[in-house]
């Protein structure tokens, strides 16, 4: 009853009168009172007037199982969620539901991470109630070879995303981070585990900095969010509905193929460090060159200064801009 309230109300213009939910539902005003006050304990802003009835304000921010699965429109991804207030990381939960048989698909949320994980081992700063912290299972049926270039498409949902659901024009910082003016908004961490040649899951992690109003000193000049870019508060469950949509359709792409010939121009199109001096951080040493875009493998094609071209693969090194950040 509590979902088709919320169902309800966010179909509404105004307000729903108390009675007109009573008779819908075959239920008490009582139970409908009780089921309002839990929706407000989950988060949601809902004004109670008398003789007008219940509206829910445009404001609210909630992430749970009733509002992303009313948000989520697609056909597998995030069909089976995992919701929680807390958990260490949204990886190591997606993992261990992996590990008791979760189906392809299931998505891990969590309001809090108290030990996110970003790329090489570094810590992932998650607080409470301001950014988009999910997991994406998957099983696919294809070797472990072609499994780095999920990151890749990962970030190409997240920038398609943000777009259509903010209007705000993000950018991909090779492999794995996204960025909005310069400054990163987001980063993806992909895990794997295999058994002999085959892949046993794969686990997307992807962290949204959406209403975060501000930063530590030592992470002002590289970190924004969503909020302190448009200046407006982002609806966290709309925009995770929106990444988990465009995902489906570039990750069905990316089966025919398995490698980015389709999916290779767009990619570079959004490219933030494409025909720009790059820094490779590889184990061998740090070399220069001109970042050229990815090839149809998901490397990133860097041109010495000797006019010999390399293609960088995401596993073996890091890029920065020779100037900054990006």
């Amino acid at each position: 009853m509590k979902k088709e309230i919320l169902k309800r109300l966010k179909e509404a213009e105004g307000y729903v009168s108390g009675q007109e939910l009573c008779d819908s539902l075959g239920v008490s005003r009582t139970a409908v009172w009780k089921a309002v006050r839990l929706l407000e304990e989950e988060g949601y802003r809902i004004q109670a007037v008398r003789n007008k009835g219940y509206r829910l304000s445009t404001d609210s921010d909630v992430l749970s199982v009733d509002e992303l699965s009313q948000e989520i429109c697609g056909s597998w991804a995030g069909k089976h969620l995992v919701v929680l207030k807390t958990v260490d990381s949204t990886n190591l939960e997606a993992r261990r539901q992996a590990e008791d048989g979760a189906p392809h698909g299931t998505l891990v949320l969590a309001e809090n991470q108290t030990a996110g994980k970003g790329r090489r081992g570094r810590f992932w700063e998650s607080p409470e109630g301001t950014g988009i912290w999910m997991s994406l299972l998957l099983r696919p049926d294809f070797e472990p070879v072609h499994a780095s270039m999920l990151t890749l498409l990962a970030a190409m949902a997240v920038v398609k995303g943000i777009r259509q659901a903010t209007g705000l024009s993000c950018q991909i910082k090779w492999p794995n981070d996204i960025v909005l003016n310069g400054k990163k908004i987001c980063g993806i961490l992909t895990e794997m585990s295999t058994e002999e040649d085959c892949i046993r899951y794969v686990v997307v992690g992807i962290g949204i900095n959406a209403n975060l109003e501000g930063f530590p000193e030592e992470l002002k000049e590289k970190g924004t969010s969503l909020l302190l870019e448009s200046g407006k508060p982002v609806r966290r469950a709309k925009l995770a509905a929106a990444v988990l949509s465009v995902w489906e359709d570039y990750y069905e792409e990316f089966l025919k193929t398995l490698d980015f010939s389709s999916l290779m121009e767009e990619y570079n199109e959004h490219l933030v460090n494409r025909d720009r001096q790059v820094t490779v951080l590889a184990p061998g040493g740090a070399w220069q060159g001109i970042s050229m875009g990815i090839n149809r493998e998901g490397e990133l094609l860097v041109r010495r200064t000797d006019g010999t071209v390399e293609a960088v693969m995401s596993g073996e090194v890091s890029v920065r801009g020779v100037y900054g950040y990006v």
